[in-house]
């Protein structure tokens, strides 16, 4: 971010993250989090066969001259158990990569592709998309099959990829409520997850919703860059 931490505003409320940072000219910097609720559109099982992840745009220009990246609160998901999925953006074929979800309430091994989801057994998928070099425009896209009926649903952000961007070499700051933006101690002090919605698919289909919280670092955006913050 251009503004030094004195100009920057405390960082609001969970839920309301995504305004605050899109007010910026902000970008999900190192990972992007999001979080897919899939849900059948009728009593009839649809399977998940497989996700996909598609970048479209990577570039590996340094940061703008006194940019920076604040660290913000993630919100919390509730209700189902997702499964959990990582992305890296680096790799020249970045595939989701089933990991296990890492807490004691949950198994503590990964449960890869197929699911079946129906109106009333929804699942959620939660992806962890991140980036230690690059700038990177993507998308997800979400195989299905159903009565042998199949396609594929596009998940991105309103119409638009999600952008991730590396934060390497910036100044790297947390909110404290005493003192206002601090310098970070370490190079991960920071956290990261949920709804850019796709359209609706045909009959049948999967219903996914996607939504995507802020990460910890949030980069400002530097002039030429979309205004966009996930």
């Amino acid at each position: 971010m251009t503004k030094p931490p004195r100009q920057v505003p405390p960082p609001p409320a969970p839920q309301d993250n995504e305004v605050w940072a899109a007010s910026l000219g902000a970008v999900h910097g190192r990972n992007t989090p999001v979080r897919i609720t899939v849900q059948g559109r009728g009593s009839a099982a649809v399977v998940l066969e497989a996700l996909h992840a598609r970048v479209v745009n990577r570039t590996t220009t340094p940061a703008a001259d006194r940019a920076a990246a604040y660290s913000v609160g993630d919100g919390c998901g509730a209700g189902l158990e997702p499964r959990y999925f990582s992305v890296d953006l680096d790799a020249p074929r970045p595939l989701p990569r089933a990991v296990p979800a890492g807490r004691p309430d949950s198994p503590s091994y990964a449960v890869d592709f197929p699911y079946r989801v129906s109106l009333q057994e929804p699942e959620v998928l939660l992806v962890d998309a991140g980036t230690e070099s690059c700038t990177c425009d993507w998308y997800l896209e979400l195989d299905w099959s159903s009565q042998g009926r199949s396609g594929t649903v596009r998940i991105d952000d309103h119409g638009r990829p999600f952008r991730t961007a590396t934060v390497e070499g910036l100044p790297q700051y947390r909110y404290d409520d005493a003192s206002g933006w601090v310098p970070m101690t370490t190079t991960y002090d920071e956290a990261g997850a949920d709804d850019q919605g796709s359209g609706p698919g045909p009959e049948g289909a999967p219903s996914p919703s996607a939504r995507s919280t802020e990460p910890s670092a949030l980069k400002r955006a530097r002039p030429e860059d979309p205004a966009r913050n996930q």
